[in-house]
């Protein structure tokens, strides 16, 4: 079975509904699958299967056929965004080598200008082609499952970004469970916060070919306006969000929610970072009766492993659970020492002692097939490992974990979060933690600089410096105090809604 195969059964239920739509203009599923079905003939005419396929365009319903259009011929998408530096997308060309880069009117000027080998043709010449139905069935027929649906770049410590592969059986059951998790039906109506070429938008696109729903893609520009931002909601009919934690903070932390309510949203998850309990209160008091989830998974294990669906009546006090593994997935913590510890091990349960911390590990089906075209540092976090008596193959995260006493995890910090100031082990997510309780702060985020060894504390609010620092003496220890606070107007975020920390670090240096 291939991605694709969702798309054929739903067509044939759902052929005159909504799959994709900006608000403006859309497709229908027969629309949908007539347009893939011609990309396809196109790519499939040039003798290409189980290659690489450059899709450079604009967030649009187009994108999304010009996705299907890339899995039903047999090969992989591997989308580029114009926001892109231009050395980040040489780099990604140079490891592709891609045959075909499929751009629209905003993008293609600038493919010509890539230096490169590659065919740019314009998606909506594509779609003019004759369908090949011999071709397109033979297609489907070599198809295993085995070969990669995507290929998605994630930024690279040492500057050179990693193309992440993941497999079709990958991604179908990702799908499979995400849907069976969170009740996707036909009827869901989705609200596309990320771009297209981040792994948090296969939720969306995966579900909408499975199920019949529809994704709206909401416009980037409505993130920098939040009362429009929900007003588009509402006028969309939105009633499930799948968001980072950034743009959902971005709409609680300035009031929003006091004057304009989602007024149909049934399902929220958030993934990403970790969410400020204030700022959760705000969504949850606005939305009393939605259905909550914490989603927690890398991009190199299909971008969920582990969810955690929160109980109404629950008033967190620390972290919000990443919850239990999806089936078919599975979970450890490993040691400094190299000991792995599974869930559920009672030693583990020991709150935030480093004891019971431990780097997350992921293994079972969703685990990605490799960083592309690049065996060594595949090597380096894909691995195999002996436990209980048997190999299993394993992604390790750079993530820190625990599990609480209901067998739950909680992610801790990054890796590279956990820093040592004044000799002593500190959490720059804990320190995050109690800043964002502090009344008068909106938005908060730390940076540590190995040159100078101090920690800087950005933050947005109403809040004074100096009273910042102390209500944090109350709260922290004093070598966990920031050595400079910086108060902003905003705090910067990536193209795909995160929080900038690589900009906020040159700013503290």
């Amino acid at each position: 079975m291939n991605v694709i195969d969702y798309l054929k059964r739903t067509v044939e239920v759902f052929p005159e509904k909504q799959a994709f739509t900006d608000g403006n203009s859309g497709l229908t599923f027969r629309e949908l699958f007539d347009a893939a079905e011609r990309g396809a003939s196109f790519i499939c005419e040039r003798g290409l299967f189980n290659r690489p396929i450059v899709i450079f365009m604009k967030k649009s319903p187009e994108e999304a056929a010009a996705f299907c259009a890339v899995l039903m011929s047999g090969n992989h998408y591997v989308p580029i965004d114009e926001e892109m530096p231009k050395r980040r997308i040489e780099l990604i060309l140079e490891n592709v080598k891609t045959g075909i880069i499929i751009c629209d009117e905003t993008t293609l000027e600038q493919a010509k200008l890539f230096n490169d080998e590659s065919e740019k043709v314009l998606w909506k010449d594509m779609v003019k082609h004759e369908i090949l139905e011999k071709q397109l069935s033979e297609v489907s027929r070599k198809m295993t499952g085995k070969e990669p649906a995507y290929v998605l770049f994630t930024s690279g410590s040492t500057g050179i970004p990693k193309g992440v592969a993941c497999s079709h059986e990958s991604v179908i059951d990702y799908a499979e469970q995400l849907v069976k998790t969170l009740n996707i039906t036909e009827n869901t109506r989705f609200g596309e916060q990320a771009p297209l070429y981040f792994d948090a938008s296969l939720k969306e696109f995966l579900s909408t070919l499975k199920t019949g729903a529809t994704t709206v893609l909401i416009p980037h520009e409505l993130f920098r306006t939040p009362i429009p931002l929900i007003e588009f909601l509402n006028r969309e009919k939105i009633n499930t969000l799948c968001w980072v934690v950034s743009a959902l903070t971005f709409v609680s932390a300035f009031g929003t929610l006091d004057i304009v309510k989602p007024e149909y949203v049934e399902t929220l998850t958030f993934v990403g970072e970790i969410f400020p309990i204030k700022q959760f209160l705000l969504w949850k008091k606005a939305l009393p009766k939605a259905r909550m989830f914490n989603l927690y998974g890398p991009t190199e294990c299909t971008g969920v492993s582990t969810f955690f669906e929160i109980p109404d009546g629950y008033s967190p006090k620390d972290a919000i659970p990443a919850g239990k593994p999806f089936e078919g997935t599975k979970l450890w913590l490993m040691r400094e020492d190299g000991k792995v510890i599974p869930q559920n091990v009672a030693e583990n349960v020991n709150g935030r002692d480093p004891v019971g911390i431990g780097e997350i590990c992921i293994g079972g089906k969703g685990v990605a097939l490799g960083y592309y075209n690049d065996p060594e540092r595949t090597a380096e976090v894909f691995t195999e490992r002996e436990i209980d008596g048997q190999t299993e193959r394993i992604y390790k995260t750079g993530d820190l974990g625990r599990f609480d006493e209901d067998g739950n995890l909680v992610f801790v910090s990054r890796k590279d979060y956990q820093i040592k100031h004044m000799g002593h082990r500190v959490e720059l997510g804990e320190i995050e933690a109690s800043v964002s309780e502090i009344p008068g702060v909106r938005l908060c985020a730390c940076t540590h600089s190995k040159e100078s060894g101090k920690i800087t504390l950005f933050y947005v609010g109403d809040i004074e410096k100096a009273d910042l620092t102390r209500e944090l003496r109350k709260s922290l220890q004093r070598y966990m105090l920031p050595n400079k606070a910086v108060k902003l107007d905003t705090i910067p975020t990536t193209a795909t809604g995160k929080i900038d920390r690589k900009k906020l670090n040159e700013e503290a240096d």
